[in-house]
């Protein structure tokens, strides 16, 4: 009897480890690689990127001095302060201008409304540093178009608006970050029922009393989530500060983190700076977070109420000449007067036939050294991050929906933890981390692939967590029962269903990654240029021929995978809801 007995406690073992095998898919290695990946991602540049800014030079031990070196120097706390003023201003603004025309559109009978949400989209595609060249050619302090047009009518010999300054950055921003606010405020509009509208005018408040305290309170969070969206976006811009900002004399944060990647590399010093954009960023969410949780935003309970158009009569008119002058201010004058340069000898000579050339595309198309090069790079990296990021997101959203790992949720939150990270700060945490040995990953397309994935890896997860939620699991479990794994309910059954979804978030991943900036400055090596980098270069030379014949060729082809989005998704494709 003893010598059987170690004969049975294998077999116990393996009676053990068979309910374990059974449960056991190849899809878990799938699964389990794919979180490796996630954490390759997000976790380790953040790390590496806090714990630099407390490493001494050549790895020295751990130091305080990064940040005394970035916070003690009064230049460096005046970008600092500038950059909070300068978001606040961009939020401001940018709600001046959204607020009135997305209540327009949703609520109203304003004329003219297809027209209006084709500006917006007009904005929102438009790359800001062009849009700030576009404004460097209208509102220059001499040769500026709108300055040259105002003395000659009026005979003055100065002009009457001036781009480089504070004022200036403010409205060069906010008319390419308000199509934020307008996209969630309409949104949240279009599901107000009237219900309440009614009751407010059966006790006597009149139309414009009722917009302000009964409609525009029920979409505040909307309006609030807009807001902050628009501010960090503003805080964290590096373009257009860079091309209006520098030559005014304005620092920002983005600028001098710039800065200290100039020679000597002060990357220590730069990853203590850029503390403040996460820990402002934080704090924002954790401020929305806790002022929306104190009150209550129903509008109503049940089935959706009847939603009426609310008659304008006269003022429908007033209102579309609003929408067209914000529209002219983001959209008409800036492409009319990049329009113009691109087709011109010199931008600055006027519309003449003798001004007109083609030269300016031939040379960024086939002459100048990256430019034509840097089309491919741009459009090829895009592609290979929307793919990544699609992959990516529609995993860990199938993972955390069906809760296939422990602890599912934690995957979903560092899938949107990107969002609260600005460009620059992954940029600099991606260098940190990846660019010296072992990995070397510095100057190559790989690198710049998985920092764009990791930056818009935030948009393609809630586009396909939202979709994942909509999608009912009876009919994968179905196909598990006949006998198919989880890759067969995948490929068969998921893909399929989630096509639209899926097509629209590679869309919209695809379109601001081929105009990052951002990241791209501090990651792109001679060898890896994109459009977006180029396109700076050549404001900085004062090439403004060139360099709107080139976002000229950004702008048409960003345009033509939109008209292609609305053939595939629909016209609501920025809009798509679970």
């Amino acid at each position: 009897m003893t010598d059987l007995l170690p004969l049975r406690a294998p077999a116990r073992a393996d009676a053990a480890l068979l309910p374990l095998l059974r449960r056991f898919e190849p899809a878990m290695l799938l699964w389990l690689a794919l979180i490796a990946l996630l954490l390759f991602l997000v976790v380790t540049p953040l790390f590496i990127l806090v714990r630099q800014s407390f490493e001494a030079p050549e790895g020295a031990g751990y130091t305080l001095a990064n940040y005394v070196t970035a916070f003690a120097d009064r230049l460096h706390l005046r970008a600092l302060g500038n950059s909070l003023l300068l978001g606040a201003g961009v939020a401001l603004l940018a709600a001046i201008f959204a607020v009135p025309m997305a209540w327009a559109v949703a609520r109203t009978d304003m004329p003219g409304k297809n027209l209006t949400r084709l500006l917006v989209l007009g904005a929102f595609v438009t790359p800001p540093y062009l849009g700030a060249i576009g404004w460097i050619l209208l509102a220059g302090p001499n040769a500026g178009w709108l300055n040259k047009l105002w003395m000659a009518v009026t005979g003055a010999k100065a002009g009457i608006v001036n781009i480089f300054t504070f004022p200036g950055l403010i409205l060069a921003i906010a008319a390419y970050s308000y199509p934020y606010i307008f996209v969630f405020t309409s949104a949240a509009l279009e599901l107000v029922s009237s219900e309440m509208e009614d009751a407010a005018h059966i006790l006597g408040a009149g139309g414009w009393r009722t917009t302000l305290k009964v409609t525009l309170p029920l979409v505040w969070p909307a309006i609030l989530g807009g807001l902050i969206i628009t501010f960090l976006e503003a805080i964290a811009l590096f373009g257009t500060p860079a091309i209006i900002g520098l030559p005014a004399h304005i620092n920002v944060v983005t600028t001098q983190l710039w800065q200290f990647f100039e020679f000597p590399v002060q990357a220590e010093v730069a990853a203590a700076y850029a503390m403040p954009l996460l820990a402002v960023t934080a704090l924002l969410f954790w401020v929305q977070r806790k002022s929306l949780g104190r009150k209550g935003y129903v509008s109503l309970t049940g089935k959706g109420g009847e939603r009426r158009l609310i008659q304008l009569g006269a003022w429908r008119w007033a209102l579309l000449g609003y929408t067209l002058i914000v529209g002219g201010i983001s959209v008409l004058l800036p492409f009319a007067v990049l329009l113009q340069a691109a087709f011109s000898r010199a931008w600055g000579r006027g519309m003449s036939l003798a001004n007109l050339t083609l030269r300016n595309f031939e040379y960024v198309l086939f002459v100048h050294n990256t430019a034509g090069q840097s089309i491919v790079h741009s459009f090829v990296y895009a592609a290979a991050t929307a793919s990544l990021a699609i992959l990516l997101a529609l995993a860990i959203a199938y993972i955390v929906s069906r809760r296939l790992v422990p602890m599912a949720r934690a995957l979903a939150f560092l899938c949107v933890a990107p969002f609260v990270i600005p460009g620059i700060v992954l940029a600099i945490g991606f260098y940190s981390a990846y660019a010296a040995p072992p990995v070397a990953l510095y100057g190559t397309a790989a690198l710049i692939i998985l920092a764009f994935t990791t930056r818009f890896l935030p948009i393609a997860y809630t586009s396909c967590e939202a979709a994942m939620r909509s999608l009912n699991p009876e009919m994968e479990d179905a196909a598990r029962i006949v006998g198919g794994g989880r890759f067969i309910a995948l490929s068969r059954i998921v893909m399929p269903l989630l096509r639209k979804s899926i097509i629209a978030a590679w869309i919209l991943v695809f379109i601001p990654a081929t105009r990052e900036l951002s990241a791209a400055i501090f990651l792109t090596a001679p060898n890896t240029q994109v459009m977006s980098v180029v396109l700076f270069d050549l404001s900085s030379e004062g090439n403004f021929e060139y360099l709107a014949a080139l976002g000229g060729v950004l702008l048409v082809a960003t345009v033509i995978l939109v008209a292609v989005s609305f053939r595939l998704v629909g016209r609501d494709f920025m809009l798509r809801r679970s």
